[in-house]
């Protein structure tokens, strides 16, 4: 099973352009304004074990319900993983996001406009506020999952540092998406889809 797992402030609709492409896949909508609630939210929901397929702070999600029940994730694609540590402020996170949001396509823009509405400020804030305060390089470290981590060429919330640091840490392979920002399965989901079916074929590997 493929579980494709949402990050701050957006819900299933936010990956719609991939879901058309892998059909198959689930997408819950989690609850919870913070990482604990949100990842016991993302356990409850899996049929079973499932490769995760997971954006933004949905990366840090997945990592922690993957060092807590291992057994349950059999592998984790990250994609534009949070949270760059040269941005260690909740005011930093969203400037890079405000930076960086004229390289994603204009389709996401109603998208994001509508899941940011229902989400709400305060919900916004106290679950970015949690994001910031998870220790994600340690989760990363602990990972036994096959990973592979997804980032695109111009993506301002996911530095080159941050995703070598996060890639080396968990031991996972890098992959960058040329002309893509934070978004890459929604503007390049094709690039996505095929990362997706070459860890399943590892992972079916004896």
């Amino acid at each position: 099973m493929v579980v494709l797992v949402h990050g701050l402030g957006v819900s299933h609709r936010y990956f719609a352009r991939l879901r058309r492409l892998l059909p198959a896949a689930a997408a819950p909508d989690l609850a919870g304004a913070s990482v604990g609630e949100l990842t016991r939210s993302l356990e409850a929901s899996l049929p079973g074990p499932s490769l995760l397929v997971a954006n933004s702070l949905g990366c840090q999600l997945a990592a922690e319900l993957a060092v807590r029940r291992a057994e349950l994730v059999r592998g984790l694609v990250l994609i534009g993983p949070t949270w760059d540590p040269g941005a260690p402020t909740v005011f930093g996170q969203f400037l890079r996001l405000a930076n960086g949001s004229y390289r994603e396509p204009l389709s996401l823009v109603p998208v994001l406009a509508y899941e940011y509405a229902r989400w709400g400020p305060r919900r916004l804030l106290r679950t970015a506020r949690s994001m910031l305060d998870h220790p994600v390089a340690e989760r990363l470290a602990r990972l036994r999952a096959h990973t592979v981590v997804v980032r695109g060429e111009h993506d301002t919330i996911c530095s080159p540092p941050w995703a070598r640091l996060a890639a080396g840490v968990a031991r996972a392979r890098l992959v960058q998406v040329p002309g893509a920002a934070h978004a890459v399965h929604w503007s390049h989901p094709e690039a996505v889809v095929q990362v997706v079916e070459e860890l399943l074929q590892e992972l079916a590997e004896p």
